[in-house]
Parts: C-alpha cells; structure tokens; sequence
C-alpha cells in the first residue's frame, strides 16, 4: 500500500504533466478504495467526463521511490479517476426554495448575502478587536475583484436585496483571484455600518465555538448554504490542485487553485447561490470554505477556514462582550500528508490582501452582473 506522502510525490509527478492530459481538471489524493484507509494512498483525478479518450491520458498509477533502510525501492501509487465535469464558482442568479434567502436581522451565517445583482452565503461572523465582520468569498463580496466600493446587502441581489434598503456594510478586504498563478483561495471580509447589525450565530446551528486547524480525509462535515440548506459531506480528497471556471466575472474565465478540499455528498451541497458557506464539524468548529462545485452540486471545493482567517487576522466572532482572537500567527500542525494544516509563514506572506474603498467613487456607475 503506498502512503500519503508518497500519494503527495506522485501527484506532484502528475502536476507537472497536467497540461498534456486533456479533460483532467484537477489532481489531488485520498483513499485508494474511496472509503477509509485500509486500502492506503492514492492520487484521486478529476475529469470532464468518462470517455475512452479522457480514460486514456489517465494513468493507472505512477511509480515513486521508497526508501526502505539504505535501499531505495519503488512503490505503485495508484490513481483513482473521478467524472465530475467542469467545476465552477456560484454566484446566485435564479431563485431557492430555501427559507436562509429571506432577509435577517442581525445577520447570521447561512444566509444570503452579496451586492446588488448577485448572491452567495454569508460564512462566518469573525472579529478582530471589537470589530466584528463577515466572512465570505470575494466573488460574493466583491463586484468585479478590484478595489472598488462594492455596498454588502442582506439578503443578496438575487433574493430581492435592493441598494440603500437592504445595506448592511460594504466590503473591506480581499484576496484579489489571479490568472496564470495558482491561487489559494476565495475570501473576502465586509464591515457591517454597526456591530449590531451581526450576530455570532450560525442558521439552524447556533453558536460556532471556533476554528478547527486541521482536519483529514474521511471527515465528517456539516454546512447551511443560501440554496442547498443543511447538508452533511466527506471529505475526499486533500492537497487538490483543480481549475474552476469564473465565466466573465473580473475577466477571469478558468484559474487554478492549489491544495483545495473535495468534499463529496450524496446531495447538492454546493449550488448557486452557497458560494461562501462554510462547513463545521459536528461539534460545531469552523473547517473549511465552499467556493465553488461540479456540475450536479455534489462536490464541493473548499479550502481550511484557518487559512482566510490568518489572512486577515481576524478569529472566529464570540457572544456580546467578548471579541474574537486572531489567528494570524497560527500554532504549528505537526505535518501530516492525510490531513491539511494552517499557512506557514512563507505562505502566508505569498497571500495579499487587498483593502476595498471605503467610499463609492464621483461619476461611478453602478453595473449589475
């Protein structure tokens, strides 16, 4: 059986030959019987769809060397394919049947949100200080992923949010998506015009206790989104390198985006309109954030929570009078290849925020996508 580190060398042998293996859109590592660990590592391969050509730039396994005392041996590691079709962001343009598109004050995670003529889902209520903001993804935050003033309503554009009327606050930073680079994810923070207009709940959850660092392949996880409600998924793979469409927003067409979760149900999980969701453990913590899905909604591509929260220093949003620590300097993760773990320094550095206008600029338009 091969193991997880040697999942992750192979699937960094594949990496490198990604752009000749036509219909493969993303490369990560799990199970090798898709189930639990008894079966060890493998690299689990997204694709466009099943057919005999797609089947035939994906290798059955790659060799890697294994060093067993003084000599090196090689060890299969083998490759399990999965159709998912094309993965794309969500921004909300049709209507739900959910009750979290309704309008809600104070405003609580797993409900709509965005700026006019879109919508996503509100994540995570974080703080920094006394200052409390919401947690979600740039393209539910953000009209175009520039600096520009971009007005948060509640609910979002798509649910009937007007500007003016339903304003809660406006955006105030951002991880700026970016072509021809890997990105590492989806985020965006918005300032509510009062504290008060946030509350430190989660829809049908209740109270979110704070942030787990790490969690592995296998787990168990839980999320309210603005379309699908509350579902339940699996974990499937870790260390994902994938490429997900934007179509026209901020002129991004498909980018990539490294060492992402895939995270699988038996249920749409990730529709138009759960962009910026986030997903808890049963016992509540934050683990990760839904930015993105396949074609039928049943996977999820997600990254750590920990990650956007040491981005913009900010933690996890606690009751009246008390404030939210920052993460920003994370307590080390001993490695472990089957689980993901906070940025380190480095990486963290490589991740640059943008600050949004705090204003609407004289003379500029409005534009609706």
């Amino acid at each position: 059986m091969a193991t997880f580190q040697e999942a992750l060398l192979a699937k960094k042998h594949l990496v490198k030959r990604w752009k000749r293996m036509p219909g493969v859109i993303g490369i990560g590592i799990g199970y090798a019987n898709g189930k639990n660990k008894k079966g060890g590592a493998c690299i689990v391969m997204y694709t466009v769809n099943a057919s005999a050509a797609v089947k035939k730039s994906c290798p059955s396994c790659v060799l890697v060397k294994r060093k067993v005392a003084t000599t090196p041996t090689h060890v299969s590691v083998p490759v399990r394919t999965v159709t998912s079709g094309r993965c794309h962001c969500h921004p909300a343009v049709r209507p739900s049947a959910t009750n979290y598109r309704s309008r809600i004050r104070p405003v609580i995670a797993g409900y709509s949100i965005g700026y006019p003529g879109a919508s996503g889902t509100a994540g995570l209520i974080v703080a920094r200080g006394g200052q409390r903001f919401v947690l979600s993804n740039n393209h539910v935050l953000n009209r175009n992923n520039t600096s520009g003033y971009t007005e948060t309503i509640q609910p979002g554009g798509a649910d009937g949010g007007r500007s003016g009327r339903d304003r809660i606050g406006r955006l105030y930073r951002f991880v700026r998506l970016r072509r021809n680079v890997a990105n590492r994810m989806d985020a965006a923070i918005s300032i509510p015009t009062s504290n008060r207009l946030l509350a430190p709940r989660y829809a049908t959850v209740g109270r979110v206790p704070g942030v787990i660092r790490s969690y592995g392949i296998g787990r168990r996880l839980k999320k309210v989104g603005r379309s699908s409600g509350l579902a339940w998924g699996t974990v499937e793979s870790i260390h994902t390198d994938i490429d997900v469409s934007y179509g026209n927003y901020g002129g991004l067409g498909t980018i990539r985006f490294q060492n992402q979760t895939v995270i699988r149900s038996t249920v749409p999980v990730s529709l138009p309109g759960d962009s910026g969701s986030v997903w808890l453990t049963a016992g509540n913590y934050a683990a990760a954030v839904n930015f993105a899905g396949s074609s039928n909604g049943r996977l999820s591509i997600s990254y750590p929570v920990i990650w956007a929260l040491q981005a913009f220093g900010v933690g996890v949003a606690r009751s009246a009078g008390r404030t939210g620590k920052s993460v920003a300097k994370a307590k080390r993760v001993r490695r472990n290849n089957a689980r993901t773990r906070p940025l380190s320094a480095t990486e963290l550095n490589r991740v640059q925020t943008k600050k949004a206008a705090s204003k609407r600029q004289p003379g500029k338009k409005k534009t609706n996508r």
